[in-house]
C-alpha cells in the first residue's frame, strides 16, 4: 500500500502528512480481522505526538510513518490536534488497548502471536501473563529487543518460520518502527504492530495509567511519575501543541 491516504478503505484526516484512521477502536479491529481472515500483511503504527515530532526532523522517518498500513491515533495529544483542525477521529485508538482487542479476537479464533523486543525478564513474564489471559491463542515465538543489526536475518528467519497472525514489537522509538517497516515484506505477517512500552505493563513492572488518568489524556503524566527519567521525552508534548496551534492549516497539508 502506499502512502496516499485517498487509496485507504477507511476515512483518515492527514496532520503533517501522516494518515491518522477516523475509525474507532470497534471497526478497527473488525478491519484488522479481515486482515488476518485474508492473509494481508500489514504494518500498523500506533501514532503520537512524539513521533510526528521525530517525522519532522527526519525525512526518512516522516515516509516511515506515511506508508503505514493503518496508522491509528494512539496518542492523547494526536486526537487533540484533530479536534483542533476540524477533522476530529471516533476516538483515542490507545495501542496498549487495541493489543489486548486483537487478542481477545484471537482467543475466539485460534490466532498465532509472536513476540518480540524489551529484555528477556520482561519479556518472559508478559508473555506468561498473556498465556493465562488469552488460553485460545497460540504463542508461537518470542525474542527480546537485544540484538544486533547484523543479527535481524536470524530475527526475520524465526518470525517466518512461527508463520505468525499477530506480530507485536517493543522497541526504542528510534529502531521500533524502522525496523518493522524494512522487514515488513519479509516478515509478511497479517497485523505487525510496534507496541512501545506495552509488555512492560502487562508484565507488571509498570502500573497503567488509572482509567481518570486516560479520560483527560494525561496518561503520559502518570508514565512520567512512575519514571521520572522520561521527563526530556515528555517536553515534545508541548512543543508539538504549541506546533499544531501556530501552524493552523498547515497541519493538513502534506510535507
Amino acid at each position: 500500500m502506499t502512502g496516499n491516504s485517498n487509496l485507504r478503505p477507511f476515512p483518515t484526516v492527514s496532520l503533517y502528512g501522516v494518515p491518522f484512521s477516523k475509525m474507532n477502536m470497534s471497526d478497527t479491529v473488525k478491519y484488522l480481522t479481515k486482515a488476518v481472515e485474508e492473509r494481508k500483511p500489514h504494518r500498523i503504527v500506533t501514532g503520537n505526538p512524539i513521533m510526528l515530532m521525530a517525522a519532522a526532523e527526519s525525512a526518512e522517518y516522516q515516509r516511515i510513518l506515511e506508508t503505514a498500513d493503518l496508522v491509528v491515533p494512539d496518542g492523547a495529544g494526536v486526537v487533540w490536534a484533530a479536534r483542533h483542525v476540524k477533522q476530529p477521529v471516533a476516538e483515542r485508538v490507545a495501542g496498549f488497548d487495541l493489543l489486548h482487542e486483537l487478542l481477545r479476537e484471537g482467543d475466539k479464533r485460534g490466532w498465532s502471536v509472536f513476540l518480540l523486543g524489551t529484555s528477556q525478564e520482561i519479556l518472559e513474564a508478559a508473555h506468561d501473563n498473556l498465556k493465562r489471559q488469552y488460553p485460545g491463542v497460540r504463542f508461537v515465538g518470542m525474542r527480546n529487543g537485544y540484538f544486533r543489526d547484523d543479527e535481524d536475518a536470524e530475527v526475520v528467519a524465526q518470525i517466518q518460520a512461527a508463520k505468525p497472525d499477530l506480530l507485536f514489537v517493543a522497541r526504542s522509538v528510534a529502531n521500533q518502527e524502522p525496523w518493522i517497516a524494512k522487514y515488513q515484506e519479509q516478515l509478511g505477517v497479517p497485523v505487525m504492530m510496534g507496541v512501545g512500552g506495552s509488555f512492560d505493563v502487562i508484565s507488571g513492572k509498570l502500573k497503567r495509567a488509572p482509567a481518570i488518568f486516560r479520560k483527560f489524556g494525561l496518561e503520559w503524566f502518570y508514565r512520567l511519575l512512575q519514571e521520572p527519567k522520561r521527563y526530556k521525552r515528555m517536553l515534545v508534548l508541548p512543543q508539538f501543541a504549541l506546533k499544531v496551534v501556530k501552524d493552523g492549516d498547515k497541519v493538513l497539508k502534506t510535507r
